[in-house]
């Protein structure tokens, strides 16, 4: 018999859907691959070479569970010049990858019973990540016309005495969108008014768009920064998926319980991919701003394609590599003897019937929308388009 604690969560649904795609691919089908969250470039070569250093010096046995002094000092520094937040070694953690840092914070902080806000549309592992914790994830709806962002009344209604934190994803996976100053202002005055945890996941925060900023919450004062774990990764900023390099920055009790719970599990993260992020972090930059810049013509051509389909309908994203467009127009249209009822029935009408695979908008916790992401070459965002306009068109 498996444990209760398992059967609470399902697969991750982005994953489910890539893995779905790479095998109709692997049959010989031309299918577009819209639905993981991957940079399409790879990684730079001046972190390649301080990864083959590494090996070739040796450097390829245990390290410090929670991760070398040099990384923790890069990261401390990185904090320190691109969000004006001062830690110590002692408050920093690096994990393998960010998810494995945010599993790590829910078995830190949340208990049976436990309360854990998160906005909906959310990304797909936060409530798994709470249930595996056996606390309770409550959803806050947040809608396409506040820009999906969280209002300060509706946060505040859903808070109890059971609630232990908020889990605040900016910009955000799936809808692409930032928190200003003054929505990050109004959330962290309801977190220090109740006393609750904020997780922030920063880890698209190098990808932002039309003159935006991206602000970390904790920066907004000392009374948010102690109820705040700051959770980024290299993998969207430097094309490192594959490496598995996380980290968080947070409360020296909080990091210290995450230390010893990865002893139980991982141990250290991988000794040469710390390596390899001690270079990212320290050397050269331009490889961040060629894939912004790239990441946003894709972005504004996408956005434009979309919104040209009739019954789809697409806001312009502020940041990370994801649209979340409105589909819900097309419900109960038909195409033969297949009809369109949800997210998931356009998605696998999608990939089964034009080679276009997606998410459905289900998986993120809102069934209008589906999840599209343009990680991917101009040239396949120009066919996926074609195909989906022509399937849509075919819908009646």
């Amino acid at each position: 018999m498996l444990s209760e604690r398992v059967c609470k969560i399902k697969p991750s649904a982005t994953l489910a859907m890539d893995t779905k795609a790479k095998a109709m691919k692997a049959e010989g089908l031309d299918i577009v691959n819209f639905g993981v969250g991957e940079p399409d470039f790879d990684t730079p070569d001046h972190i390649k070479e301080a990864a083959i250093k590494a090996i070739r010096e040796g450097f390829t046995k245990y390290t410090a569970v929670g991760g070398i002094d040099p990384l923790k000092d890069a990261i401390i520094a990185k904090l320190k010049n691109d969000n004006r937040l001062d830690y110590t070694r002692e408050e920093i953690i690096v994990s393998c990858g960010a998810k494995h840092s945010l599993y790590n914070i829910a078995q830190a902080l949340y208990g049976p019973g436990d309360e854990v806000l998160i906005p909906s549309p959310y990304w797909v592992s936060y409530p798994d990540q709470v249930l595996l914790s056996d606390a309770i994830p409550v959803f806050v709806h947040t809608t396409e016309a506040d820009s999906f962002m969280l209002k300060p009344e509706v946060l505040e209604s859903k808070i109890t005495k059971k609630t232990k934190a908020l889990i605040l994803n900016s910009p955000s996976n799936p809808t692409g969108f930032i928190y200003d100053r003054k929505g990050l202002e109004a959330i962290a005055a309801i977190a220090v008014k109740h006393n609750i945890y904020v997780i922030a996941d920063e880890v698209y925060e190098k990808l932002v768009y039309d003159g935006h900023e991206h602000i970390s919450i904790a920066s907004l004062g000392k009374e948010i920064k102690a109820r705040t774990i700051v959770v980024n990764a290299l993998s969207k900023s430097h094309a490192m998926t594959g490496w598995r390099i996380g980290y968080a920055a947070g409360p020296k009790d909080i990091i210290k319980a995450m230390t010893n719970i990865q002893s139980q599990s991982t141990s250290n993260p991988n000794s040469i991919a710390q390596k390899a992020a001690v270079t990212a972090l320290t050397g050269p930059q331009d490889s961040v701003g060629i894939m912004r810049a790239e990441f946003d013509k894709r972005r504004k051509f996408l956005v434009d394609g979309l919104n040209s389909i009739k019954g789809i309908r697409c806001l312009p994203p502020t940041g990370a590599f994801y649209v979340f467009p409105n589909v819900s127009a097309l419900y109960g249209k038909k195409s033969g003897q297949r009809q369109i009822n949800s997210s998931l029935d356009f998605a696998l009408y999608l990939l089964e019937e034009a080679n276009v695979a997606l998410v459905h908008g289900e998986a993120f916790g809102d069934d209008n929308y589906i999840r599209i992401s343009y990680a991917t070459s101009m040239e396949n965002i120009e066919k996926a388009l074609t195909r989906i306009k022509e399937a849509v068109e075919r819908l009646g």
